[in-house]
């Protein structure tokens, strides 16, 4: 037994060094050891004798029963427990079309072919709830009907009330049967409600069966209830999740509802006589006596409030904008950072005006898309016990949702956690607001600049995207580039060496496998010329090193071998200079000794610089290593900006120039003055100073100065330029 139970141990907490920092286990209280109580309970009570069993099972089911309807204010209901949320949803549909197709049993599917069902779903419900009710039950994907959200009044996250209507009636014209329609009380992104009361209208008159789900229905058991979220207490059925409003682990859902006909729900599948089955309300019957209705009310009136308190401290921060139906009881809260542009009106808050062209609001809206899903993940790091989440709107686009009814009682969220939130949020708006304003500045220098290619990758929430194009880059392929990519890593490599405040990283084109510099968010003001130019100059410097490294295996062969020719051709030379008596052994040993040849010791030696041979004799004669030839200097691409004492890459120094006045210019100027003479004083001092004798086997100060006019005479007139450019930057 302890062998199983460590196998067990090791299969739940697994590999714990590949992911350290998530969590081994949810935080359980009291309340949720005792949900799980309940299931070993239930394996064991369900070895009892069948009349106790019986009993029991009877009076533990009307017991949970009789509390949720009662706590939800569901009058006269029956409930059925599931552990799939949506499978309760499903047993509904098998009641209505038991209860409206009266042959059903008999004559089976015949009867819905001459007379289809048709089920309504909202636009804004969860996504794959129609197809797994088609599933479920059997019925093709044309019985499903979409009903559209509003688009001119009311939320748009809400069903149109009118189109419904207008679709029902086509419906019952072209002989289908509008079956059942499916309503949101909190829809599954936003957490808006659906006006439930007009549609429990429409449906007695159209004889449709209602049934309502979503978050909202938790706010049943306040003292206050907004009268859309009353309405469902009226619906035919209605889907409760306890568990996450809760905070009780492997507690079932609950659906109630109402119909008198027993026969009916147990051919649906609501009710059964099996004891696993009546055994599932256990777990809920023994958290609902711990906890009390004083307990279940303070856990979501808690959830509430700290919806509220996200809500109002939100309204006081810029560039946030808040999607909220009803600023009163709404217990979810959506929020999205934006930007104002140009064309806006600041009443609609970063909405763009209809004279704005298509391709800036498709871009301004990716752009905003990036920024807030970056934002959100740094949120759901800093800020764990939140429970953010993450989601992509249709209209409003990336959006970020706090629903404490399902994630509080879980991670244990407080008013703290909100405060935290919240003063996260303000410290990364000026990280964000940066970003977006220089985000076009760095498109423009990058088209400017030569060599660089800007890449728009919507999914990005940096600067921008960069890539160097080479001399051998094929821009029509989309395949991966070898030699790209060096240039690129090495690039990154420099670029990480220089220690900004800017993160570069490497990755692939958003539309090819082409290597690009993708470079993060700006949290201050950055001088974007400054950065372009850096990295298109570090990028041509390491494609010229490596097309050098390329190149030197072939010039260092073709140097070896003539120089090997050369050789080959002194030493026949040599030969004939000295003749064939002094190459026989005994008579060439005497001969040297009575007539030594002074020969020089030839070699050569090859210039890596210059790529040509040389000969060795200078260094035999001089006993000292010649030079060669003095390459050129290479041209840099600009001039190095000279910064100041701390100041990191790519800062702008002196942030609105325009509004310093004249005597801190001048003072400036009068600084670096000082800080020149300075540095230059001591090695001019030195210079006149010092006059050291001439040796005497050396060359003269005038033969030197005439050898290097003739050798430099052409480059004579270049060298006080670097002099005055180096002065010109210093300044």
């Amino acid at each position: 037994m302890v062998s199983i139970l460590q196998v067990v141990q090791n299969l739940m907490h697994g590999d714990e060094d590949e992911e350290p920092q998530s969590a081994r286990i949810q935080n359980i209280g009291e309340q949720g050891h005792i949900a799980l109580l309940g299931h070993s309970l239930g394996a064991y009570i369900s070895t009892l004798d069948k009349e106790k069993l019986r009993k029991l099972m009877t009076r533990i089911l009307s017991d949970t029963t009789l509390w949720l309807c009662r706590i939800f204010r569901y009058e006269n209901g029956c409930a059925y427990f599931h552990e799939e949320e949506r499978e309760g949803l499903a047993k509904i549909c098998r009641l209505a079309i038991h209860s409206r197709y009266e042959d059903f049993v008999v004559d089976g599917f015949n009867v819905l072919y001459n007379k289809k069902p048709v089920i309504y779903l909202s636009a804004a419900a969860r996504p794959g709830l129609g197809q797994y009710l088609c599933n479920q039950l059997g019925l093709p994907f044309p019985c499903l009907c979409r009903v559209p959200c509003n688009t001119m009044f009311g939320s748009q996250h809400q069903m149109d009330v009118a189109f419904l209507e207008k679709l029902i009636k086509d419906d019952i014209e072209r002989g289908k049967l509008p079956l059942l329609l499916v309503a949101n009380a909190g829809t599954a992104a936003v957490g808006h409600t659906d006006k439930i009361g007009r549609l429990k209208e429409l449906c007695e008159q159209y004889g449709i069966w209602l049934h309502v789900e979503g978050v909202n229905l938790a706010t049943l058991v306040l003292g206050y209830v907004s009268s859309s979220v009353l309405a469902a207490t009226k619906c035919d059925s209605m889907t409760l999740t306890p568990g996450p409003w809760l905070g009780l682990p492997a507690v079932p859902a609950v659906t109630l509802y109402k119909h008198d006909d027993p026969a009916l729900t147990l051919v649906a599948g609501l009710t059964s006589n099996k004891p696993a089955d009546k055994l599932r309300a256990l777990p809920l019957w023994l958290s609902l006596q711990y906890l009390g209705l004083d307990g279940i009310v303070e856990r979501i009136k808690h959830a509430c409030q700290l919806s509220q308190r996200l809500q109002e401290s939100l309204k006081k921060v810029n560039h946030i904008k808040i999607l909220v139906e009803d600023e009163l009881s709404s217990p979810v809260v959506v929020f999205r950072f934006f930007q104002e542009l140009p064309g806006s009106d600041p009443v609609l808050k970063g909405v763009p005006v209809p004279n704005m062209a298509p391709s800036a609001v498709s871009r301004e809206r990716h752009s905003c898309d990036a920024l807030n899903r970056w934002l959100g993940e740094q949120l759901k790091q800093l800020v764990p016990a939140s429970g953010l989440t993450v989601m992509d709107l249709e209209v409003e686009g990336v959006c970020i949702r706090f629903s404490p009814l399902m994630t509080a009682a879980v991670l244990g969220t407080r008013g703290e956690d909100v405060d935290q939130l919240v003063a996260c949020i303000q410290s990364k708006l000026p990280v964000l607001t940066c970003t977006l304003q220089l985000r076009e500045e760095f498109k423009q220098e990058v088209t400017a600049a030569a060599g660089l290619l800007h890449v728009d990758d919507p999914n990005w929430p940096g600067i921008g995207v960069v890539r160097y194009e080479h001399a051998n880059d094929d821009k029509s392929s989309l395949k991966l580039d070898p030699e790209g990519e060096k240039i690129h890593a090495g690039l990154l490599k420099k670029l990480n060496e220089l220690e900004s405040d800017l993160t570069f990283k490497m990755g692939p084109e958003y539309k090819s496998m082409k290597s690009c510099i993708y470079i993060g968010m700006a949290s201050d003001d950055v001088d974007i010329s400054e950065l372009v130019e850096t990295i298109a100059v570090t990028a041509r410097e390491i494609e010229e090193n490596s097309r050098l490294l390329e190149n030197m295996t072939e010039v260092v062969r073709k140097g070896i071998q003539e120089a090997q020719v050369q050789l080959q051709k002194a030493n026949e030379e040599r030969l004939l200079e000295e003749g064939v008596l002094r190459q026989i052994p005994v008579v060439g040993s005497v001969l040297n000794w009575f007539s030594p040849v002074q020969a020089s010791q030839k070699g050569r030696t090859f210039n890596l610089t210059a790529g040509s041979l040389e000969s060795t004799e200078h260094t035999y004669v001089y006993k000292v290593q010649g030079t060669g030839v003095t390459p050129p200097q290479t041209p840099s691409g600009t001039r190095t900006k000279q910064r100041l004492p701390g100041q990191k890459p790519f800062k702008r120094s002196l942030r609105g120039s325009d509004a310093l006045s004249e005597t801190s210019s001048v003072s400036h100027i009068e600084d670096l003055e000082k800080m020149e003479h300075l540095t230059s004083g001591p090695e001019q001092d030195v210079l006149e100073t010092s006059s050291p004798e001439p040796h005497p086997g050396s060359p003269t100060l005038q033969d030197t100065e005439q050898t290097g006019a003739l050798q430099n005479g052409a480059q004579r007139p270049e060298d006080d330029r670097p002099q005055v450019e180096e002065l010109e930057s210093l300044r």
